[in-house]
């Protein structure tokens, strides 16, 4: 007996190559190696994001998590562009699935960038205030004299993880092979 499917193409081993290819891929946010170094401190930008989103306790720097909570703020954004990344492949239109990756991934660091600036983290210690100001940190001699007066921390003036910029301008993404070594 027939079953009266009739196959004109089949298709089944392009599929599977290309949920292979968009199974191979990752979309990574953070700070890559060689955007890492810095001249102000004794270790890179990925040494200090480390520290400030898993915290320091022999340091006493609270943990900053921003990374993960700032992904995950622009979910709602990435998974659409993720899923689509997945149909394109399903398709066999690999160049707009690594296009959606891309997008995906610029969308999630500038979503990290937005939280380390937008949110309330724990206050930075007086000895880093103090720092800051030494170092002629706008708004840091200011802060100072305020908890000198009893007020309480202002982060919006001594923000934690903002103080050239540097390490927050080098949160970028790489969409790679898995397993990939750079």
């Amino acid at each position: 007996m027939k079953s009266g499917v009739t196959m004109r193409v089949d298709k089944a081993q392009s599929v599977l190559d290309a949920l292979k290819t968009i199974g191979n891929r990752d979309v990574l946010i953070g700070i890559p190696a060689e955007d890492s170094a810095r001249d102000d401190a004794p270790f890179g930008n990925a040494g200090i994001g480390y520290i400030n989103e898993n915290g320091s306790p022999a340091q006493n720097i609270p943990a900053r998590p921003h990374l993960q909570p700032g992904v995950k703020s622009v979910q709602d954004k990435t998974l659409p562009m993720l899923k689509q990344a997945a149909l394109f492949t399903l398709d066999g239109n690999i160049s707009g699935a690594d296009r959606l990756l891309n997008q995906a991934g610029a969308t999630a660091a500038d979503g990290v960038r937005r939280f380390i600036t937008a949110s309330d983290f724990a206050p930075l210690a007086d000895s880093t205030v103090a720092a800051r100001a030494r170092r002629g940190r706008k708004g840091a001699k200011a802060e100072l004299k305020s908890r000198a007066a009893g007020n309480a921390p202002d982060n919006a003036t001594a923000r934690p993880l903002i103080d050239t910029g540097q390490y927050r301008r080098s949160i970028t993404y790489i969409v790679r092979d898995k397993n990939a070594k750079s």
